[in-house]
């Protein structure tokens, strides 16, 4: 299992514990929709990471990292909406985000490296 050995995986799994900690603060009566979208988004990051990195070829890994940093702003976008409609408290926000964009510098940073390969 190849991507059990990437940092950015594993600082991904853990931010999603982090997203599903958050999101059970949520108001229970409105908005599910937007918790299974963060959710959705938090889950893809780490999932396509490690589906890339089981494909055979670096170029294919280097699509999954693509889609894992989409997933990345999608749910950094589904986070400000969260706080603009008062359901994730600053604190919280601010926490998440930058684990957010600490992943996306990761997951630019690897793809840089596979890109290089394939250049190769």
């Amino acid at each position: 299992r190849p991507h059990e050995k990437l940092d950015v995986w594993k600082k991904a799994i853990d931010m999603v514990t982090l997203v599903y900690e958050i999101t059970k603060q949520f108001p229970s009566d409105k908005d599910f929709g937007l918790v299974s979208q963060i959710r959705r988004a938090a889950v893809s990051i780490p999932a396509n990471i490690a589906e890339g990195a089981a494909r055979q070829t670096d170029r294919e890994f280097n699509q999954f990292l693509s889609i894992a940093q989409g997933s990345a702003s999608e749910l950094e976008t589904e986070l400000l909406i969260s706080r603009n409609l008062g359901y994730v408290n600053s604190e919280d926000f601010d926490l998440v985000y930058y684990e957010i964009n600490t992943i996306a510098r990761m997951i630019i940073g690897l793809s840089k490296t596979v890109r290089s390969r394939i250049s190769q």
